[in-house]
């Protein structure tokens, strides 16, 4: 059960705020172990072996952890509960487990997974496909700020996904993203200036953002600036 997760850019921030911040991690982790007296103290302590802080991974303990304290109405828990019943982490496989979890944690406004559970339902994963829904839950992540949720909502409205094609909302849903910093937006909003899709068509700026892009290493943005400039140059 316990699958690696290399290069885990989680666990290097968790370790670069405590030595920011003079924490002693071990010392920490001590006091987690010693008390287990409340939800966020059990949720900590899954997360530490959820991604191997101080010490070894362990998926099978995190789970259990997890559980406990989603139990006891700990949101942030049920979302990882979900994650863990979908990747398999601790336990089997289970997606429509995962999907209830998930739920439970976008019931109560978690951002994140109120992202998911619009995955879940664009995708069929636990739960039989529901464009409707998926919008619903996608509008409601862009609206709490979720980066992937505004992304998606604005993939909604550019392909009609749950709602009438609405090419200027997509438009300013991709702009924010972009401007926020995420080559997926990037790339979609550099591609509607090179189409004229819904918007005037400006190869400068669609130049200017596939360049962002692509220097996050996003592969079709790329691909895309080279055909552009060699027809440009």
């Amino acid at each position: 059960m316990n699958e690696v997760r290399d290069h885990n850019p989680i666990k290097q921030k968790v370790i670069e705020y405590f030595n920011d911040h003079n924490i002693n991690s071990q010392e920490t982790y001590n006091w987690l172990l010693n008390n287990q007296i409340s939800t966020n103290s059990i949720f900590l302590l899954g997360y530490f072996n959820y991604n191997g802080i101080v010490t070894s991974q362990n998926n099978e303990k995190a789970f259990h952890l997890f559980i406990s304290a989603s139990e006891k109405g700990h949101i942030l828990a049920q979302f990882f509960v979900g994650n863990c019943y979908e990747y398999g982490y601790g336990t089997i496989k289970n997606e429509k487990l995962s999907f209830e979890y998930y739920e439970k944690a976008a019931n109560k406004n978690y951002a994140k997974a109120q992202s998911v559970i619009g995955d879940c339902y664009i995708n069929g994963i636990g739960i039989e496909k529901d464009y409707n829904e998926a919008f619903g839950f996608y509008k409601q992540s862009a609206e709490n700020g979720f980066l992937k949720g505004i992304i998606m909502l604005g993939y909604c409205y550019d392909e009609g996904i749950g709602t009438m094609i609405d090419k200027q909302k997509a438009f300013e849903l991709y702009q924010n993203a972009a401007n926020l910093g995420d080559p997926t937006a990037q790339y979609n909003l550099a591609l509607m200036y090179e189409k004229g899709n819904g918007i005037i068509k400006d190869i400068d700026k669609a130049i200017y953002w596939y360049e962002i892009s692509a220097r996050q290493g996003d592969e079709d943005a790329q691909n895309r600036l080279k055909i552009l400039k060699y027809f440009v140059s």
